[in-house]
């Protein structure tokens, strides 16, 4: 048995341009993408899309799906909830289109697998663990006063999201453990942040040392590292020591813009968080030291990256209740570069991220059947993303989630 898409335009992200095909799904995959007619078999499953936008199901570079709190240290929080909370945003985030997700912090194999299986239905999961961070770095969300072991007497969404980890011989422990479990690469908080109250934006984090060995350890491994950084001194580092994607990089500069092309690194900017925070943070006991902290990560990475022609991807960073602006991301892009732009950062640039190009993020022969079917063209109207009502069908491995057609 066979789906057949028909009388679409098909978003090439190839060319950024539509064109008038016929999709073909057998099982999981996209086995004919034609301009020709295609006869149906009497149990083939047929979908007409007449005046309809098809694009390849989107992709999330940067979530915590396990971030059950908008504050990270919230101690007192059970497993069980924070798990429950995940498969809330797994689920949610595949119903706005999201067919794949990047989470940089908090989710696991069993997460991973729960989805896979068809046990939960969500957004298909890469991982990297737990994220690794210096004593009092980002990833540290001990109170000053206290002096144990991380995470022995707390149980939180930060617990979740990131590790302790000092020196080289506990940094490729640390490496060594989250690739034994799965991980499809590494992420280290490389500066400081604004969720973490303990430190400054612009601080640096991880000596040259471990960040060498953190990289040692990813190549030997065949992937690649993820950084959590801000300031162009900070994103510099990172670049010096291998990393291959810069996550926010809110404070790039020209110099490290052209640093970044050289090296052929990837930004996954995360404008909506830093938004979503300034405006609903208190709501949600968001710390005021944090809050404070927004406006000076409020920078042009985006426009100085596009002038320099770095590639750049799509990501969200929300937390707790605030995963329901996830598609906010395009609204506030839109105002900063095209529609189309976005969108390929959202699909065809994001596989690259995921080493997944060709499987996922487009729609050709042999990809993934990961499509989305959309009342309106998301590339003169971003709305069309942003309004989940025009998103009227949502297909992942030629599985159909969502159908209003």
């Amino acid at each position: 048995m066979r789906t057949i898409v028909k009388n679409g335009h098909v978003l090439n992200v190839h060319t950024s341009q539509y064109e008038e095909k016929t999709i073909v799904i057998t099982g999981d995959r996209i086995t004919g993408l034609t301009e020709a007619p295609v006869a149906a078999d009497k149990d083939d499953i047929v979908i007409d899309a007449t005046g309809k936008f098809i694009l390849p199901g989107l992709i999330d570079a940067h979530v915590h799906v396990t971030s059950a709190t908008v504050d990270l240290a919230m101690p007192q929080l059970p497993i069980t909830y924070i798990t429950c909370c995940a498969v809330k945003n797994l689920k949610e985030a595949l119903l706005r289109g999201y067919t794949t997700m990047r989470d940089v912090g908090g989710a696991d194999f069993g997460l991973a697998m729960a989805v896979a299986s068809g046990v939960i239905p969500g957004s298909r999961l890469f991982f990297c663990g737990r994220a690794l961070s210096q004593t009092g770095g980002h990833g540290d969300f001990r109170a000053k006063t206290y002096d144990g072991e991380y995470g022995a007497a707390m149980q939180s969404s930060a617990t979740s999201i990131g590790q302790i980890a000092d020196g080289i011989t506990e940094v490729r422990r640390a490496c060594r453990t989250e690739l034994r479990k799965g991980a499809s690469f590494i992420k280290i908080m490389a500066a400081g942040g604004v969720a973490s109250p303990g430190d400054n934006v612009t601080d640096t984090q991880y000596s040259s040392e471990e960040l060498a060995a953190i990289d040692e350890e990813a190549k030997a491994k065949s992937t690649y590292v993820a950084a959590h950084v801000y300031s162009a001194k900070a994103i510099q580092i990172c670049l010096q020591h291998g990393v291959r994607t810069i996550e926010h990089g809110n404070l790039l500069d020209e110099e490290t813009a052209t640093m970044m092309k050289e090296k052929e690194a990837y930004l996954i900017p995360t404008v909506i968080t830093y938004d979503a925070l300034a405006r609903r943070g208190a709501e949600y006991q968001f710390p005021a030291v944090s809050i404070n902290k927004i406006a000076s990560v409020r920078g042009q990475a985006v426009r100085i990256a596009r002038r320099h022609g770095v590639k750049i991807g799509f990501g969200t960073d929300l937390l707790g209740p605030l995963w329901e602006e996830q598609s906010n991301e395009f609204t506030l892009r839109s105002g900063i570069e095209k529609p189309i732009d976005t969108i390929i950062s959202a699909t065809k640039i994001n596989a690259e991220v995921l080493n997944q190009s060709g499987n996922i993020g487009e729609i050709s022969e042999q990809a993934y059947a990961d499509i989305l079917i959309l009342g309106k063209d998301p590339v003169r109207d971003i709305t069309a993303i942003t309004d989940s009502s025009n998103i009227q069908l949502v297909m992942k491995a030629g599985t159909v989630y969502k159908n209003t057609l």
